[in-house]
């Protein structure tokens, strides 16, 4: 198509304009989203200051301080302390939370803080929402004590200004990282939990980044609306509420929507590989970052807070994104036209080159059947480099993909891609022709955008947009007479859409996601090259030349070699030291009974470190039950340290009630059982009662666990619903953090820092049970 359209001495300069304008478009599309400058704490009362908020953030997120810990109950007095001292009712909200997964109940006690900032004329609640808690292998300064901050600094501004009108309501909750547990608890039980609202919750999954608006809840349009009016510098789109929605993960905002909150989800996903680490530390927070949340925070919470909550009802939600810096929105009634006219759109344009005799059927055919082989060797190409760095770098696995410096591998990923689409161009171009490879890849994105409309509308922009405005600008090409420079500029629409959204769109997933799923980018990358790759078609020979064998060779090999040297720099750049520490697991086991103690490590290759305490993988000696996966493990010296109990209360046909207790500085319990279980309740007294429904069965141990996190010093009842059995082996694990009573126990030097599995940086003490029911 293209070479019928341009005199063959202007294809070069018109080649080069359009490839220009598509890379300008996507360095203006990243610069814009950026993160925002940090303001200094002689930034305005009536503004948010990042430095501000740093003040508080010294003060509680210096160490971790998981559920149940000194350091989180310091953190619990800190922000109680100056809520109140802000003119907030403040009260603590002390409960049992609970959660289910497959063959797992976990329960908590938790702390939630409470702040309320009653309206003059109120209409609703506006809750802001964030939690103080930290995961056990690290501070948490951005997972989540920057948000948190950024309250203390939102309510300190807002103090400043005539009341709002409408209650702002503060939940700071406890038991996040181990299955939103206080805003479980908070819904459950809290009047404020019940009433509903409009929720804004902060959350982070890095140390940098814009902060993102990636979730909301169902019929979004109005607070879209407000986000969009309200915030300076909005960031996300709608197609990262449906990506999301495919993954497992979770947060507090899951429970409080399904409570009946409506509301908004923000985060900044950037530097990922220290999430969830002792890297999660105030030294590597972006004050950008925390800032941009702090502005978003503070915005909303005026424009809510002074808006009629109820005028607020949508029933329907918005497509949104950001086309160079500028926030489009409409409505998700168009979804469905604009995905039609697309399709007809490309039809169109396929019937108007078959009259014009630029295809024919059967090539467009052939041409568009064979759109999947590029996208599927991008993903095969991605996954494969990833498979190739882990087995070169075994270490990689620990961190799940999300890598310290992964740019140069990302970029390899790219040149890979356009590998994969440029040859599957150039190979089928004087076969099929460019016109049925252009008609042909744009009816995939069509096809895509028709498919997201009906099953995740918010995503259908990504590929109906470029589709139409792509085959509307090839459409103009064909039809009219016009200049060279003119025809490109017609033909430009499509790419230049497709650049303003999906790179952004594969950045987000390599940030989010990480390497190990990079296949997802790759795919993203490659729909983005299937309607740029025509462009290229002005720097190729005419279809009538046969291009020289060293030419086609020189292209696929300087791609590969330059994939290759991104490699190599990616693993120059991305090896460990102190700044981008290396992730290792390391557990302390001793069963109370036999005084009998092991190291263990779930590492495929432990560090050097690591294998001071490991040497094999024998684990016969483990208590029952411990065993998860394929593990190292090593001999230990033993401790002293009280044994966990669990007293049998009761035992019945199908209920198992036991009084468990642990030793003294012990933070959390453990139960694996021999058998599935049904349902199971916890109880700690005076701080309350939760019942879950378990369903399935624990992968690579015994069928099922129930944990309970921050346990009282008088012990908790366990009440479980179990299917018919005689005898029931039951394992208790009693978990300290860290190895602090370990004797001879030498810490991690530079370089090191303590792997994410729940059960690492524990010193675990077991006791064993078979329970009949006589017993």
């Amino acid at each position: 198509m293209i070479a019928k359209l341009f005199d063959t001495p202007r294809r070069l300069s018109a080649g080069l304009a359009a490839l220009l304008v598509v890379a300008a478009v996507i360095m203006v599309t990243a610069m814009a989203d950026s993160t925002m400058q940090p303001l200094p704490a002689t930034a305005p009362d009536d503004q948010f200051s990042a430095e501000r908020a740093l003040v508080h953030l010294k003060a509680f997120a210096t160490e971790p301080r998981p559920i149940g810990s000194a350091a989180s109950h310091r953190a619990r007095d800190y922000l109680t302390r100056h809520l109140r001292a802000a003119g907030l009712e403040v009260e603590t909200q002390r409960s049992v939370g609970a959660r289910s997964a497959a063959g797992l109940a976990t329960f908590g006690q938790v702390d939630n803080i409470v702040g309320r900032l009653r309206g003059t004329h109120s209409t609703g609640t506006v809750l802001i929402a964030a939690h103080y808690d930290s995961a056990a292998m690290g501070p948490g300064a951005s997972d989540d004590g920057a948000s948190v901050a950024a309250m203390l600094e939102t309510v300190r501004a807002l103090r400043g200004s005539p009341g709002p009108r409408n209650d702002i309501v503060l939940l700071m909750s406890d038991g996040e990282e181990d299955g939103v547990l206080g805003a479980e608890a908070f819904v459950r039980e809290h009047p404020l939990g019940k009433a509903g609202g409009v929720l804004l919750n902060w959350e982070a999954r890095g140390v940098s980044g814009p902060s993102l608006m990636f979730e909301t809840s169902a019929n979004n349009a109005r607070l879209v609306e407000t986000l969009a009016d309200a915030v300076p510098a909005p960031r996300g789109h709608s197609a990262m509420v449906e990506l999301y929605r495919l993954l497992p993960n979770n947060t507090d905002f899951t429970p409080l929507t399904k409570a009946g909150f409506t509301g908004m989800n923000f985060a900044y996903i950037q530097r990922s590989s220290l999430y969830h680490t002792a890297g999660d530390s105030i030294a590597n927070l972006n004050r950008g970052s925390l800032q941009h949340h702090g502005s978003n925070m503070l915005a909303l919470a005026r424009a809510l807070g002074d808006a009629d909550l109820r005028t607020l009802v949508s029933d329907h939600d918005v497509t949104y994104f950001r086309a160079l810096g500028t926030m489009i929105t409409y409505t998700g009634q168009l979804v469905w036209p604009l995905a039609v006219l697309a399709v007809v759109a490309v039809a169109g344009l396929a019937l108007v080159a078959r009259v014009r005799r630029l295809l024919s059927l059967p090539r467009l055919a052939v041409a568009t059947v064979s759109v999947v082989v590029p996208l599927v060797a991008s993903v095969a190409l991605a996954q494969g480099l990833w498979e190739l760095l882990v087995a070169w770098r075994p270490a990689y696995d620990l961190m799940g993909g999300l890598l310290h410096s992964p740019r140069p591998y990302q970029a390899a990923i790219a040149v890979l891609c356009a590998l994969a689409v440029l040859g599957w161009y150039v190979l089928l171009r004087r076969r099929v022709g460019p016109a049925a490879l252009t008609v042909g890849a744009l009816a995939w994105l069509a096809g895509l955008g028709l498919l997201c409309a009906r099953f995740a509308p918010g995503a259908s922009f990504l590929f109906a947009l470029p589709a139409l405005l792509g085959a509307l600008g090839w459409l103009a090409a064909v039809q009219f007479r016009m200049p060279a420079w003119a025809r490109t500029a017609v033909a430009m629409p499509g790419p230049v859409t497709a650049a303003m959204v999906l790179p952004s769109l594969a950045g987000n997933v390599f940030d989010g996601m990480g390497l190990a799923l990079g296949g997802v980018s790759a795919l993203v990358l490659a729909l983005f090259g299937l309607i740029a790759v025509p462009s290229v078609e002005l720097f190729l020979p005419d279809l009538a030349t046969r291009p020289k064998r060293a030419t086609v060779l020189a292209v696929p090999l300087t791609a590969l070699f330059l994939a290759a040297g991104l490699v190599a720099a990616g693993l120059v750049v991305d090896d460990f030291d102190a700044d981008q520490p290396q992730r290792t697991h390391l557990a302390y086991v001793m069963d109370a009974v036999t005084r009998t103690a092991h190291w263990v490590s779930a590492d495929a290759e432990p560090a050097q470190w690591t294998r001071r305490y490991v040497s094999g993988h024998d684990t016969s000696a483990l208590p029952p039950g411990y065993a998860r996966g394929t593990l190292w493990t090593g001999p230990a010296p033993a401790i002293a340290a009280e044994s966990p109990r669990a007293d049998v209360l009761a035992h019945s046909r199908d209920t198992l009630k036991l009084r468990v207790t642990v030793g003294k500085g012990t933070r959390s319990v453990t139960l694996r059982l021999d058998q599935p279980i049904i349902h199971a309740t916890a109880s700690a007294g005076r701080f309350g009662s939760a019942r879950v429904p378990v369903t399935g069965t624990r992968a690579g141990t015994w069928p099922s666990e129930i944990r309970f996190r921050g346990i009282p010093a008088q012990g908790v009842q366990i009440t479980i619903r179990i299917p018919d059995k005689d005898r029931i082996r039951l394992t208790v694990i009693a978990e300290t953090d860290g190895f602090a009573a370990v004797p001879g126990f030498v810490p991690r030097p530079p370089g090191l820092v303590a792997a994410t599995r729940e059960d690492g940086d524990l010193t675990a003490v077991t006791r064993s049970y078979s329970l009949t029911r006589d017993s």
